[in-house]
């Protein structure tokens, strides 16, 4: 079973070698960089790309991502996780910048890419090492997309 840890790190835990590039916080810590985005919630992934390519949706079927304050948790049909990251938006207007950093399977790999929320809707790209951080939404080599859905306990 594909169990989505391409959605926070190989997702969003396969992933090694990338550096971070991932702003550093100031000593006073306050960050006028970053941004509380409306993304908090419970989604259910609705679809996916890989490379360029659609994923199968019986690969993600039921699975959750839950996203509260700066954490993402993704779980499997068996609610077994397998992701979970913190992440930062460095922007104020959509799409967001995105930059994620896994604490598990494996901690500390990072993952750079985009997300953009409409209505109840979010999509979420982002490149794995070696892979370019993405411009736009659709997936080029070493890149992942996956567009979630807010279930109703989640909004």
């Amino acid at each position: 079973m594909f169990k989505l840890h391409l959605m926070a790190f190989a997702v969003l835990g396969t992933l090694a070698g990338l550096s971070s590039t991932t702003a550093q916080t100031p000593p006073d810590g306050k960050r006028p960089d970053l941004v509380r985005a409306p993304l908090e919630g419970t989604y259910t992934i609705v679809s996916g790309e890989k490379n360029g390519q659609a994923i199968p949706a019986d690969h993600f079927k039921n699975s959750v991502v839950r996203i509260t304050g700066d954490v993402m948790t993704g779980t499997d049909r068996e609610k077994k996780e397998f992701f979970a990251c913190t992440y930062v938006l460095l922007n104020k207007r959509e799409p967001w910048s995105l930059d994620m950093k896994s604490t598990s399977p494996k901690e500390g790999i990072d993952a750079f890419g985009l997300v953009k929320k409409d209505g109840d809707s979010l999509t979420i790209i982002y490149s794995l090492p070696g892979g370019e951080k993405p411009t736009e939404f659709k997936t080029k080599d070493k890149q992942h997309l996956f567009v979630l859905k807010a279930t109703q306990a989640g909004n």
